[in-house]
């Protein structure tokens, strides 16, 4: 591959890679392996439980192709460390919150919980929260300030990391 194709093709192969690695096994497959995806009775015996849980899922799955395409062809890069994005992607969704595409992750853990009934699912949640959150703070924003520096600055300033914002942010805000 070579030329501008070769630059468009290898940030779409190893987004879609990490996609299958990386959410497929935190969003898909541990919570399968914890619910076997058998719908229990639903939580505190409220059935609409369930279909915030459906709601849950589509945002999150829709957000998380969003985020994914984002990084693969306004970026150039993928999620993945190893090969990082070469531009900050500040558009779209991030326009609301630093890290959409974690929030879709947790979506769809969130989501397949209360779908499921499931409150091993829903710990399982809130212990991935947890170590992205500690992940985020001490080694993705420190890596994002020097690789970006000021541009990244101002966005932080600007937009929340885990609340999104109820309108839209842009570079000239």
């Amino acid at each position: 591959m070579s030329g501008e194709f070769g630059r468009r093709i290898a940030p779409i192969t190893g987004s879609v890679i990490f996609l299958f690695v990386a959410p497929g096994v935190v969003a898909g497959l541990m919570p399968w392996w914890l619910s076997g995806w058998q719908v229990g009775p639903p939580l505190a015996a409220i059935e609409p439980v369930r279909w915030i849980g459906v709601l849950l899922l589509v945002l999150g799955a829709v957000l998380l192709a969003e985020t994914f395409a984002r990084f693969a062809l306004e970026g150039r890069g993928t999620p993945a460390p190893v090969y990082p994005t070469e531009t900050l992607v500040v558009t779209g969704s991030y326009r609301f919150v630093r890290n959409p595409m974690y929030v879709a992750v947790l979506s769809l853990i969130l989501g397949q919980g209360l779908l499921f009934g499931n409150l091993a699912v829903l710990a399982y949640g809130a212990a991935i929260w947890l170590i992205v959150h500690l992940f985020v703070v001490n080694y993705e924003e420190p890596t994002l300030a020097r690789s970006f520096g000021a541009q990244y600055s101002r966005y932080k300033a600007n937009v929340r990391r885990w609340i999104p914002r109820p309108t839209p942010w842009t570079p000239e805000d």
